[in-house]
């Protein structure tokens, strides 16, 4: 029968690792976590076990076979079925050559930081500033490390990504603050009255008709909204 594809990046890398070879879910988490795909995929055994459930009843992937080892429970072994590897093949290259809208918890964020003071804001910036240079410095050691032992880069390449991601946030962070700090950001001394005006306590009516009426040139631009769509 014909299948949606499913949304979830764990199911792509299930039928990637049975496309491979036949696995039980136990082995199928134990070798994701081994290639260290949990830092890009998110991953524990009970939604790596629902995504199983899932891609059998959609008629990708189909038991074979139920073994025990030991004293261990019985383990069910899945492949991949030819829909499944169709669907694997398509997905797969629509994620690496179409770009998608995505909507990151921080670009919300940004979009929603009049809501606080600026002081506080370039406070918080500065932190979430000082913990992305760790982790930029924690993962370039470890990705310096893998390629000192002669990893291949396309083991690694997806850590790459990570990295120039990290770098371009940090270099944006740095000029935010430092446009914060300076003065320079545009909308700034517009921000700083609407927090002046909120902590006295006026209605956001009010304050609403204040900031437009002392910025008048901040919402020019609203003039001309439908340019931009």
């Amino acid at each position: 029968m014909a299948s949606k594809r499913p949304s979830n990046p764990l199911a792509l890398a299930v039928l990637t690792l049975l496309s491979e070879k036949p696995m039980h879910p136990y082995e199928m988490s134990s070798t994701l976590r081994e290639r260290q795909k949990e830092e890009s995929i998110k991953l524990n055994f009970g939604s790596l076990y629902s995504v199983v459930v899932s891609l059998e009843k959609r008629e990708l992937i189909e038991a074979t076979e139920t073994i025990r080892e030991g004293n261990r429970p019985e383990r069910t072994v899945y492949r991949i079925s030819g829909a499944g590897k169709t669907m694997m093949v398509e997905w797969l290259s629509d994620l690496l050559s179409t770009p998608v809208k995505e909507f990151p918890q921080f670009e919300a964020a940004l979009s929603l930081m009049p809501a606080l003071p600026p002081d506080d804001v370039i406070s918080l910036l500065e932190r979430r500033l000082a913990q992305q240079q760790e982790t930029y410095q924690a993962n370039k050691t470890l990705l310096d490390k893998g390629k000192a032992l002669g990893m291949p880069r396309v083991f690694s390449i997806e850590h790459e990504y990570e990295l120039a991601l990290l770098n371009a946030e940090i270099e944006f962070l740095r000029q935010l603050i430092d446009d914060m700090r300076s003065g320079t950001l545009s909308g700034l001394k517009g921000w700083r009255r609407m927090a002046e005006l909120r902590s006295a306590g006026m209605p956001m009516e009010e304050i609403e008709a204040v900031i437009s009426d002392e910025f008048k040139e901040d919402f020019a631009w609203l003039e001309h909204l439908d340019e931009l769509r």
